[in-house]
């Protein structure tokens, strides 16, 4: 009986360990987000571009090329201003810059989430400009392991919410000083297009304050995506 009591208690004892040792694993799991760093640098000459917000998502899109601007995207395209298209139903997560990014500048924006995702996504005014905007449109991310990294070049476009009548009224940067959005659009094509660039006062547009100096060629923006978790 004694023998037995023994075993019995090493037993009792052995599944009480195993027990405490199972609570313990399950409360020190956590989850590591998922992290991306994302590097941009304005390579135009006289373009300041709007504090970039990186948005992450895993369906939608902000912007298709020949179809009409939402009006997120109109808000940023002729202000700056990205707290529309943070705000949209498709995010799952986004990460703002401290700043705009001056030319010849250079800045880096972390974003994460909890769980992995299939996009990273962003949009970003081109300052001395009616509705000029460049960004990087549903980049997959599902293949991306840790340390992985790509470089993209973007382009400029042309939300076609605002004529690029380049004029001191409507043109919000430091180079002119105008309004900065309005929700009347009075572009003759109202849809997003490739942008044919600043023509300026010096090219002989009659409206325009702007000079060679706020002139353009693509690509405008360097931008490198790096999974660091």
């Amino acid at each position: 009986m004694i023998k037995l009591t023994k075993v019995a208690l090493a037993t009792t004892a052995a599944l009480i360990l195993v027990a405490c040792d199972d609570n313990t694993n399950s409360a020190t799991v956590t989850t590591t987000p998922v992290t991306y760093q994302v590097t941009l640098s304005n390579l135009t000459n006289g373009q300041p571009i709007s504090p970039p917000a990186l948005i992450l998502h895993n369906s939608g899109e902000l912007w298709r090329v020949g179809e009409t601007a939402s009006d997120a995207l109109e808000l940023l395209a002729e202000s700056g201003d990205s707290s529309q298209l943070q705000s949209s139903n498709i995010v799952t997560s986004s990460a703002l810059s401290t700043g705009p990014v001056l030319p010849g500048e250079t800045t880096t924006v972390t974003v994460s989430y909890t769980n992995t995702v299939s996009y990273l996504s962003f949009a970003s005014m081109l300052g001395n400009s009616n509705d000029a905007f460049t960004g990087l449109n549903k980049i997959a991310l599902e293949s991306f392991a840790v340390n992985d990294s790509v470089t993209y070049r973007t382009l400029a476009y042309d939300a076609g919410t605002e004529a690029n009548s380049e004029s001191a009224e409507t043109v919000p940067g430091p180079a002119a000083g105008g309004e900065a959005y309005n929700s009347d659009r009075d572009d003759r094509n109202n849809f997003v297009a490739m942008h044919a660039g600043i023509i300026s006062g010096d090219d002989g547009l009659s409206t325009s304050v702007l000079t060679y100096q706020q002139k353009f060629d693509n690509p405008v923006m360097s931008v490198t995506i790096t999974r660091i978790k």
